[in-house]
């Protein structure tokens, strides 16, 4: 459930007098995300996204965001367009929290990945990092390196009860594998601009195509190949947790038909996976622990990313994804 924020019928035509988009038609909250709240919005102008931005996200980042999003679209990405009320602004308030209404994108995200996926999805990625590269405004990762420890402190504040729990020795596991991560961490790779969370899910296709690109909300600025990284996690594993090789040697020919991957990107590549696993690791961990009952939010199981992880770690080089 992704309607944390519920907006009155009077609330939201005070907020379109703001907007040249004509008149109300239709109305609804979507169901996916965990985020913010979001709303399918139609006009007498179109279809369009709106979006009410909870605790989780940084008002203060909400520019660089948005700004991101213009820049991507500006330079062919299909992504959402923030859409400016008639003083210029695309942020505003709505309900009490921070809002912005964005162009509505087709297609569907794909619900079963297939090996056609993987291939389109890199190339969109490699043309993502391409059209961000002249974007200056820059945002630090803090769901990146710094901010791991922190991360696993939080989840392991009960002692490690919790983590025990739910997979005996997951703590003492995650800390061993978070001292090897961070020791052998690169620096000096090429970065800039990243999604930082494209799951398949914030990707839509449409006849066998990309057709957009969604979710910008942790967007950084950061190391690219640890983006390819973040994709391999995502759209490359079955279900039963083993790597298909078969789509992470597409996803990266896909994205290096863009956007060529340096020498030292593709000798990283096993530890900048093994970054991205413990990323998503730790936050669906911290998550699993703090998340109250009978909150709106469906939890994630971070042990399918610490299988993620005990492969990664066992990776010797690039060959190991296929290439």
């Amino acid at each position: 459930m992704a309607v944390y924020t519920e907006v009155s019928d009077d609330a939201l035509r005070a907020f379109l007098a703001d907007y040249d988009l004509g008149d109300l038609v239709a109305f609804r909250g979507i169901a996916e995300g965990v985020e913010n709240s979001n709303y399918n919005l139609r006009t007498t102008s179109g279809d369009f996204i709106l979006t009410l931005y909870e605790k989780r996200v940084d008002p203060a980042d909400l520019p660089y965001f948005l700004g991101l999003m213009q820049h991507l679209a500006a330079r062919g990405v299909s992504c959402p367009r923030p859409v400016p009320g008639r003083d210029g602004s695309a942020l505003r308030m709505l309900a009490g929290r921070h809002a912005a209404i964005t162009t509505f994108l087709p297609g569907v995200w794909p619900r079963t990945v297939r090996l056609g996926h993987c291939g389109p999805v890199g190339e969109a990625l490699g043309a993502l990092h391409l059209a961000g590269a002249d974007y200056a405004t820059e945002r630090p990762n803090a769901l990146g390196p710094e901010g791991w420890a922190p991360l696993l402190a939080g989840a392991l504040a009960d002692g490690g009860a919790a983590a025990e729990a739910l997979a005996p020795g997951l703590g003492p596991e995650l800390r061993d594998a978070l001292a090897r991560i961070l020791d052998a961490w690169p620096e000096r790779l090429p970065r800039g601009q990243i999604h930082a969370d494209l799951f398949p899910d914030n990707v839509f296709f449409l006849d066998g195509r990309v057709s957009g690109l969604i979710d910008f909300y942790f967007a950084a600025t950061d190391l690219y190949a640890y983006d390819v990284a973040v994709c391999l996690n995502a759209w490359c594993f079955e279900p039963d947790v083993s790597l298909n090789v078969t789509k992470a040697r597409a996803l990266l020919h896909g994205y290096m038909a863009r956007r060529p991957l340096a020498p030292a990107e593709l000798a990283a590549l096993p530890v900048l996976a093994q970054g991205a696993a413990i990323r998503f690791a730790l936050t669906r961990l911290y998550d699993w622990i703090n998340t109250p009952p009978g909150a709106l939010v469906t939890r994630k199981d971070p042990r399918d990313y610490v299988r993620r992880l005990r492969f990664h770690l066992a990776a010797k080089d690039a060959g190991a994804y296929g290439l």
